[in-house]
């Protein structure tokens, strides 16, 4: 298996940047941040739920693998990364997944076996995918010198796990849209 990058902490754990003093008005920048930061909080919560459900409910090797790396990866993520950034911004944490990975967790916590395995890779492709966007996105228009390197170190680990996740896909013949469209197509 590939080595992995691990997370590092920011070089910049000091509080300084905007939103970082109590009091100071928050610019729309500041709110696009910590919207980041929150997404990014409760999208690893979810993860980490999935990624346990994955090593219970599936009888596939490589996707108990992949959950697995799930739970270490965004568990690591959130401990070195985005809980030290949500505290210097001031904010509090999300309090766990959004109402729509709600009901993805539910749905899946119903299946088993390979119905189980298609739902969850189908899911980890299509977040991966829209969690590179924004990671990449808030790359380019982060301010804050801590947010922008975890979303530039963000988005290396998250298209590493694209990359699994289209393998995985691959081998289970689950048909994803993206890069695995043109693979799948030609079978």
């Amino acid at each position: 298996m590939p080595s992995q990058p691990q997370p590092q902490s920011p070089t910049n754990p000091s509080m300084t940047g905007p939103g970082a003093y109590p009091g100071t008005a928050p610019t729309p920048q500041t709110v696009g941040e910590t919207e980041f930061v929150s997404k990014a909080l409760e999208g690893g919560d979810t993860e980490v739920q999935l990624g346990q459900l994955a090593q219970q409910k599936s009888q596939s090797e490589d996707v108990k693998q992949y959950g697995q790396k799930m739970v270490q990866d965004n568990s690591q993520m959130d401990d070195k990364w985005f809980k030290p950034i949500a505290k210097q911004l001031g904010m509090s944490e999300p309090k766990g997944p959004s109402k729509k990975d709600k009901k993805l967790i539910a749905k899946l916590e119903g299946l088993s076996g390979t119905d189980f395995d298609t739902e969850y890779i189908k899911a980890m492709v299509k977040d991966h995918q829209e969690d590179l966007k924004e990671f990449q996105s808030e790359a380019q228009m982060a301010q804050d010198p801590s947010v922008k390197q975890v979303a530039q170190q963000g988005t290396t680990i998250i298209s590493h796990h694209l990359q699994m996740i289209e393998q995985v896909a691959k081998n289970h013949n689950v048909p994803v849209e993206g890069k695995t469209k043109e693979i799948s197509s030609t079978q």
